[in-house]
């Protein structure tokens, strides 16, 4: 059955939208995501590990540009929020841009999508089991315990609030994004006080001394600045669940605009905001990467117990991200498994409405990472940080490409763009869609982790292709079955 057929039957229907969900995913979710929750899951993906830990080492190697980089790349996820925004709009679910892929670009492009978003998310999934368990280790209490313990723990913990149901999902999200949020705050009064009194910090005089007399804004040139473009990318990854959980709030129409026109203030004001206060605090070269850089400063001003809260915060922060994984992948392969393109048990709910298939696959391979931290300990959380990173940049470029479909069918009269749209069609979607391949062309230069990373994108483009042809058929015979609900 031709693309073009379908999208025809799926066009002549549109009268029979409200009754019937336009993508089979979509059916027997609960409503039970309040503004509150989607509000602060739209926060929780824009705060965390990549700015409590990550920034410190991103700090000591580009200097205070990193809140360029940040700034930059910060306009450019906004742009992919705002685009997969209008898009929730016009049609909301669960399935998300795996859904949008299969309705502009056909069930080859949903199924790349999926698979490549279930790979960012298994992956970092692995990631943050790896980091609770290092977290963990910082109290003397649980450093007789092994590593690969503590991850399993971790993991047990977070599976079971996701299996309970969807509002419990909302209200852990949303207690872990306040704590989140208040230490960023808290920080920032305690950083601009210390900047307004001249207070010593660490044996200098915070301001904007502190960057001319170290180099200034390019300690050491503009090539480092650009080779932690992967690393800040990776940072904003999460931002795109605003999309799956629309599917899950009774008001999308007023929640998602909010939520995603919000992002953009939070990332001037959190991100780049923080590293401004840091770098006028302290030189470049005082932050570590084995440190979070709001300890350091704590650390420098003689504050007790700075390195227990922050290390339990970037431990809630690693949480939130595992939560979120288990949540959105569940219901991105509950969407595919409905089309034919994830394996059928994905698409089972339980009595609570929530796609439990789906998430136990996730967790099936964050089990391996469980395996991962017992082997190689000390390498686990680079190895799979790095594969999640192709994950999310092929997800994002993605998006952007169904929004240009999208628009294009919408100037052809095929549908209709909602009143809230991404702003400069179609130049920013070509502009972002450059910019992310050239974040992940410039890993080439990274020759210790991100040329192997690159030699990864042949191997996942074999399995796909070799998915592809196993899967073809059942995938068929799924459209020809809804082609036939949809003209009946």
């Amino acid at each position: 059955m031709s693309k073009d057929a379908v999208d025809t039957a799926k066009a002549a229907s549109r009268t029979d939208a409200a009754r019937t969900p336009a993508d089979a995913g979509d059916a027997g979710y609960s409503k039970d995501l309040k503004a509150r929750h989607v509000n602060m899951i739209a926060i929780g993906g824009a705060i965390g590990t990549g700015l409590f830990l990550g920034a410190g080492g991103r700090l000591h190697t580009a200097g205070p540009a990193l809140a360029i980089a940040y700034l930059v790349c910060g306009v450019f996820a906004f742009f992919v929020v705002r685009a997969l925004g209008e898009l929730v709009l016009y049609r909301p679910s669960s399935g998300s841009f795996v859904s949008y892929a299969r309705e502009f670009l056909g069930e080859k492009g949903a199924y790349v999508a999926g698979w490549m978003y279930f790979l960012n998310w298994s992956t970092t999934g692995i990631a943050d089991i790896t980091a609770i368990a290092l977290y963990t280790h910082y109290w003397s209490f649980f450093t007789d315990i092994p590593q690969w313990v503590l991850a399993l723990i971790a993991l047990a913990v977070v599976l079971a609030v996701n299996l309970i149901s969807v509002k419990i999902f909302g209200e852990m999200e949303f207690w872990f994004a306040i704590v989140k949020v208040a230490t960023l705050v808290s920080f920032m009064l305690v950083g601009i006080f210390l900047l307004a009194t001249h207070h010593d910090v660490g044996g200098q005089k915070p301001g904007l001394s502190v960057i001319t007399d170290h180099g200034g804004l390019l300690p050491h040139g503009i090539m480092p600045v650009v080779l932690v473009m992967q690393g800040v990318i990776f940072a904003y990854a999460a931002l795109e669940l605003v999309g799956v959980a629309a599917g899950e709030t009774a008001e999308p129409e007023k929640v998602v605009p909010r939520a995603v026109n919000s992002i953009m203030w939070r990332v001037g004001l959190f991100y780049v905001g923080s590293v401004v206060l840091l770098a006028l605090l302290l030189p470049g070269s005082v932050y570590s990467a084995d440190e979070s850089p709001f300890v350091t400063v704590l650390s420098k001003i003689g504050v007790q117990g700075a390195g227990d809260v922050m290390n339990l915060v970037v431990l809630t922060a690693a949480m939130s991200s595992l939560n979120s994984g288990l949540y959105s992948t569940g219901r991105i392969l509950r969407s595919m498994a409905m089309a034919g393109s994830a394996p059928r048990f994905t698409a089972k709910m339980n009595r609570s409405q929530v796609p439990y298939g789906g998430i136990l696959l996730t967790c099936a391979v964050c089990v391996l990472g469980v395996g991962l931290n017992y082997l190689m300990p000390s390498q686990a959380f680079e190895i799979v940080l790095n594969v999640a990173s192709l994950g999310i940049i092929s997800t994002w470029v993605i998006i952007m490409v169904c929004h240009l479909v999208f628009v294009r069918r919408a100037k052809e009269g095929l549908v209709t763009r909602p009143s809230f749209r991404l702003p400069g069609s179609p130049v920013t979607e070509i502009v972002t869609i450059a910019f992310l391949l050239a974040v992940l062309g410039l890993m080439g230069n990274d020759p210790e982790v991100g040329r192997k990373t690159l030699l990864l994108i042949p191997v996942i483009a074999a399995l796909l292709v070799g998915g592809w042809f196993a899967i073809r058929h059942r995938v068929s015979k799924t459209t020809d079955q809804e082609l036939s609900e949809l003209t009946k």
